[in-house]
């Protein structure tokens, strides 16, 4: 293996002739972007936003770029006294493979104000089968439970729930104690989510309806939904009174047309959740609630397939279908 404070290997994405161009290219440090912290990258996760990155123009708008918004690895230099080498820490979201060198290489340099340490209770291979989607569980989760969610309120509704927020979120939810009923387009992974704590699966065409109610039978005490489009609109309409959705994702679209009245009559709460600028207080303490009473209780095979940088295209192209289930993560 290279020293790779001298040479690394890292996937590139580029623009050639209009079409993105991916490849696995040798780099030295001269190479990465300007950071108070360098890290040895041990692992990274493939997360939805990932494949949208190699779609040209989309999130990435100057190339040459390393792309991957997850790391988990080893402290080789730090600039900031609150790192040491050899500290074992976890990068996620910010810019970090949007307009800044990401996890997908070897080596990475960072801002010191975007490093969290690994909290004990975790591996770094946990932490990136966990990465940018179990966090966005977990932040839903957390808020859900702000905004006054117990475990005896009824059933709690998780969408898209064979997808990496979805998958996390049932596991999360059910080791809480919660009753889950988990929707999902893909009738052959019923018994997966099952597997993970499901007490219902629906499909997800159950939750889309094309007539126009605005209010519709109270069936759900809350809702983790990284889908939006037509599903909100159903579950919006579908909440109980008080309830609430914790909404962190667009893979069913971004226009969802509402009325005021789940607002005003049942007094639903709409809550939106960015994981990308959440305060690193907050950040801080949703990654101990995941080594701790959060930490999915299905870390392994079923949920998470391990990959090389090599591997990476025939991955983010499947994650951009929805043909991805679970998580999946590389190995440096």
């Amino acid at each position: 293996m290279n020293d790779v404070k001298n040479q690394f290997q890292a996937f590139v994405l580029d623009i050639v002739d209009g079409k993105t161009k991916m490849e696995v290219k040798q780099l030295s440090p001269s190479d990465l972007h300007t950071g108070d912290v360098t890290i040895k990258v041990q692992y990274s996760s493939v997360n939805f936003k990932d494949g949208l990155a190699t779609i040209p123009n989309q999130i990435i708008q100057s190339y040459p770029l390393i792309p991957g918004i997850d790391l988990a690895g080893t402290v080789l230099e730090s600039k900031d006294e609150r790192f040491s080498e050899g500290d074992e820490v976890i990068v996620t979201s910010y810019e970090l493979g949007v307009s800044h060198h990401g996890g997908f290489s070897e080596l990475a340099r960072v801002p010191a104000k975007w490093v969290v340490p690994l909290p004990e209770g975790l591996t770094l291979k946990e932490a990136m089968t966990i990465g940018t989607a179990g966090f966005t569980a977990a932040l839903s989760i957390q808020r859900l439970e702000e905004n006054g969610l117990t475990p005896d309120q009824g059933p709690v509704l998780v969408t898209g729930a064979t997808g990496g927020v979805g998958s996390l979120a049932v596991d999360m939810l059910a080791k809480l104690g919660y009753e889950v009923t988990a929707s999902t387009g893909k009738e052959e992974e019923h018994d997966y989510l099952r597997q993970l704590g499901a007490s219902t699966v629906l499909h997800r065409n159950d939750l889309v309806a094309e007539d126009k109610k605005v209010l519709r039978k109270q069936l759900f005490s809350a809702a983790v939904d990284p889908v939006g489009g037509k599903t909100l609109e159903f579950v919006l309409a579908s909440l109980k009174y008080g309830g609430s959705v914790a909404n962190s994702g667009l893979t069913g679209g971004t226009k969802v047309e509402a009325t005021v009245f789940p607002f005003i009559l049942r007094g639903v709460n709409w809550l939106g959740i960015d994981s990308v600028y959440c305060p690193m207080n907050t950040r801080v303490k949703v990654w101990d609630r995941l080594a701790t009473d959060l930490k999915p209780v299905h870390l392994n095979h079923e949920v998470v397939t391990e990959v090389s940088l090599d591997q990476l295209p025939e991955v983010l192209d499947k994650i951009v279908a929805g043909s991805v289930r679970g998580r999946t993560i590389v190995k440096l």
